[in-house]
């Protein structure tokens, strides 16, 4: 039971993506002073006790409830408490070094290059309210008010509640003087309270730098509901303006931001590194690659295992570095049982959706993870594990893993069909209908069956949903 953890720890390195498992290196690598860091360009043949555990960190990793098969676990694991006897069976938390003279900080080089906290949109709102020359209750109406804008930029507590808030020590007409203020702010549409006035403040910036905007002001005063569900001629009938002049109009409008906060606290988009990497050789046959030539290669330094070893070296001391040697063992092991592991699931994934890598998302076929998991000869469990936040680079362009598992239908001629690839088909029939005429749910399913998918219609329209294709009312162009 003492190595139960290890078989944690071994499950969570192999649900690791690719930049957490590298942040998880330079941790280990921090604190324990046996492990370092290989050349991938070295041609020194790896020490014994490495090459065992590359031996070990071959086998699948099985995890299962029968008793057997954690057995199998129990007994592959206890071996690596063999080298250096039954004391490596004991845990501690390792120690934590300095850096040789001469090395360099990992952790201070991370620290140095990491950016640098943005700036939120409170805090820039606030700095340019400091300079508006105002006096105090308006000062004090405003910074309230600032607080009270939502990241998208907008104000949604009634300002009758911010007074109230406030203990009722300024009026109301000092807040209606206040908000006006702040909605002058960068940037623009800041501090509006729906979406009418969102709009109504950057169009009014428009017309103060010369541009005609009355029938976009008309169209966001009067009509922005019939806007939101493409009534044109509805507006038409019921306004002085043709259908050319409202679609220009509604042209202009889609360059406006309803969300002006995003302009300032605009989230990070996450840098996604592929795990394997998928292509078609010459003779059309799958290549699995790993892409992990950025992860640092481990090893044990031979030094260390010296002194362990060493008779004459105070034991604890020896205790010490026997006990971070078997931990540097796990990891090492670990590692490579991660890559072994993702490895051969992909391999069986492309195997199955080899299609994908010619024809795209049209060609994937429903795969269950217990297919793969059987093939491989692990547990479900360990397939989710190895493919969860895990990217594949393909010919067609970076997935997720995840993406290739998925169940499915089948076509008139009897083959399976991914659900995915029946997203796709109605993607590609709804980019190609005419515009002016969209097809609805039950001519989509139509189309669908011609190309001999039978779906029904409610299906098509949750599909629809998925993909944020509006209905086809909305869909109409005039």
């Amino acid at each position: 039971m003492k190595l139960s953890p290890r078989i944690i720890q071994a499950m969570e390195i192999l649900q690791l993506p690719m930049l957490a498992l590298q942040e998880r290196i330079d941790a280990e690598m921090m604190s324990n002073p046996v492990l370092e860091m290989q050349l991938p360009e070295t041609d020194e043949p790896a020490g014994p006790d490495e090459t065992e555990v590359a031996d070990r960190g071959e086998k699948d990793l099985v995890i299962e409830d029968s008793a057997s098969a954690q057995g199998d676990d129990f007994e592959r694991l206890s071996e690596f408490s063999e080298e250096y006897g039954p004391e490596f069976i004991d845990s501690e938390v390792p120690r934590r070094r300095k850096p040789p003279a001469g090395e360099r900080d990992r952790k201070l080089d991370a620290m140095a290059n990491a950016p640098a906290p943005t700036q939120s949109l409170n805090e820039y709102l606030h700095d340019q309210w400091r300079f508006v020359e105002v006096d105090e209750p308006i000062a004090e109406a405003g910074r309230l008010i600032i607080d009270e804008i939502d990241a998208d930029g907008y104000c949604r507590t009634p300002l009758e509640d911010i007074a109230t808030a406030a203990g009722g020590a300024i009026d109301m007409p000092t807040f209606h003087k206040a908000l006006r203020l702040v909605q002058r702010l960068d940037p623009t549409g800041v501090g509006a309270r729906d979406l009418k006035e969102c709009l109504a403040i950057q169009l009014a910036a428009e017309a103060d730098a010369g541009h005609d905007v009355t029938v976009e002001l008309a169209l966001v005063q009067r009509y922005l509901p019939d806007i939101e569900m493409n009534r044109l001629p509805q507006i038409a009938r019921r306004s002085e303006y043709t259908i050319e002049q409202i679609k220009r109009a509604i042209e202009n409008l889609s360059h406006l931001n309803p969300r002006p906060g995003s302009l300032i606290t605009s989230p990070t988009v996450p840098i996604i590194m592929p795990d394997v990497i998928v292509d078609l050789d010459e003779d059309g046959n799958v290549l699995v690659a790993m892409a992990d030539g950025n992860v640092p290669r481990l090893g044990i330094s031979d030094d260390y295992r010296r002194i362990a070893r060493d008779k004459q070296t105070d034991r604890e001391a020896k205790q010490f570095l026997r006990k971070n040697i078997r931990s540097a063992q796990w990891l090492v092991g670990a590692i490579r049982q991660r890559r072994h592991t993702i490895r051969r699931v992909a391999e069986e994934v492309f195997d199955v959706q080899r299609d994908f890598l010619e024809f795209g998302e049209e060609a994937l076929r429903p795969l269950p993870m217990a297919t793969v998991a059987n093939r491989v000869g692990v547990h479900v469990a360990t397939v989710s594990r190895a493919v969860a936040e895990k990217y594949a680079q393909t010919p067609r362009g970076i997935y997720p893993l995840r993406m290739f598992f998925s169940g499915g239908t089948t076509s008139a001629d009897g083959q399976d069909v991914a659900w995915e690839a029946v997203k796709a088909k109605l993607r590609e029939i709804v980019d190609a209908e005419d515009k002016s005429k969209p097809l609805n749910d039950d001519q989509l399913a139509a189309a669908l069956a011609e190309g001999g998918l039978t779906i029904a219609r409610r299906t098509v329209a949750k599909y629809r949903g998925l993909m944020d294709i509006p209905p086809a009312r909305r869909r109409r162009e005039f």
